[in-house]
């Protein structure tokens, strides 16, 4: 195990090569008038890889992303992205912050002065993290799994020998997404070292133990037939990538605007903001996202830990519990969000906060709300 600084990657003739790629689109025909009822927006994604290929600066924001401490963590030949920034207040409280898909660690950076320096930003210094926020495997500038079984299990054991090798044996937890995942089994399998878990999200395979007989109730049964019919109308990409992910790798690895048509929907079909992208992201924002993946051609690999996770879901088994203070913050976008009594057979719910306004990428789009509801989790928890 070990623990090295790391700078981040820039290559000139990666950019030219993109630039070149999107000047050769073969762009598909659409329906007249049909806007994204078919899926990407033809008019939408003409205009944004436009902005890709003739103004977006990758160079430019990869200089303001380095303006975190990045580190490479490597554990059993697996290589591990992220970023660590020490809290300036009196006692800061070790925080892991984990992202999911199609985001990346790049949904985190607005959040992580705010969390480490409160004082700053109009909080008490009291509240202050030291934050670590790694990129998942297979993602970012972590390495790409060579072996099976990388799930979100795995992925748990990784964080928590990431987290002691930086000397913090016990921690917070928070995610949405695949961080929500990852965070449950911190806070299920690895106790000893959790504080406490917030979640912005509850995590799609969660199924809580039930036993012979079990009533559920129409809340329940309202939210399971709710997910079941999102599932049947949005879930397509998540079926693919959950048994086909090498297929679609092919044609998402070699054409960005396939690629960007792929993230890109989700972003507007998940965020807050009325089928209008720029209603919460700049240009700069989402394409730094997709470059992200597109540099460092973890679009299959990303999409492999849905595969890994179907053959690993979070299903509960008899006596299993997350014991731990759990937090829950719900964005009103988040679609579909069991209720509180589905969430509370397998965690316990120690806060709940309704939010106002914000989605599937509440750091990204609500860093003000999230920030101040895990402030306000974890302070009886220090």
């Amino acid at each position: 195990m070990s623990v090295q600084p790391f700078s981040l990657p820039y290559s000139q003739a990666a950019v030219e090569d993109l630039r070149a790629r999107l000047a050769q689109t073969r762009w598909p025909d659409e329906i007249p008038s049909s806007g994204w009822e078919y899926g990407a927006e033809l008019k939408y994604m003409r205009r944004i890889c436009a902005y890709w290929k003739d103004q977006f600066d990758w160079k430019a924001q990869v200089e303001q992303m380095s303006r975190f401490h990045h580190f490479r963590y490597t554990d059993g030949g697996v290589g591990i992205h992220f970023i660590h920034e020490r809290g300036k207040g009196p006692s800061a409280l070790p925080l892991v912050i984990t992202h999911g898909w199609p985001g990346s660690f790049l949904e985190m950076l607005k959040i992580i002065p705010m969390l480490t320096d409160p004082a700053a930003h109009g909080g008490d210094p009291a509240d202050s993290f030291d934050v670590v926020v790694p990129s998942l495997p297979g993602y970012g500038f972590s390495d790409r799994p060579a072996q099976r079984g990388m799930n979100t299990f795995r992925i748990a054991e990784l964080w928590v020998g990431l987290m002691a090798e930086l000397g913090y044996r016990r921690f917070g937890a928070q995610g949405g997404d695949w961080g929500a995942n990852v965070s449950s089994v911190l806070g299920l399998r690895h106790r000893e070292h959790i504080v406490g878990v917030h979640l912005n999200y509850i995590p799609g395979s969660y199924l809580p133990y039930l036993g012979p007989g079990t009533a559920i109730s129409q809340d329940e049964q309202a939210f399971l037939k709710d997910a079941n019919r999102w599932e049947q109308d949005f879930g397509a990409y998540g079926h693919v990538q959950a048994t086909e992910p090498q297929t679609v790798a092919y044609a998402l690895n070699d054409s960005p605007a396939g690629l960007a048509a792929w993230i890109l929907e989700k972003f507007r079909d998940w965020a807050d903001c009325g089928g209008d992208l720029r209603r919460r992201f700049t240009d700069n924002e989402l394409l730094s996202n997709v470059t992200l993946y597109w540099m460092t051609q973890t679009i299959h690999s990303s999409c492999r830990l849905y595969y890994e996770v179907e053959r690993a879901p979070l299903h509960f088994q008899k006596g299993e519990y997350v014991s731990v203070p759990c937090g829950i913050a719900h964005f009103p976008k988040e679609d579909p969000f069991p209720p509180r009594c589905w969430i509370e057979r397998g965690y316990n719910i120690q806060h709940w906060a309704e939010m106002p306004s914000g989605g599937h990428f509440a750091a990204c789009e609500e860093p003000e709300l999230l920030v101040n509801d895990v402030r306000e989790f974890f302070r009886p928890l220090r």
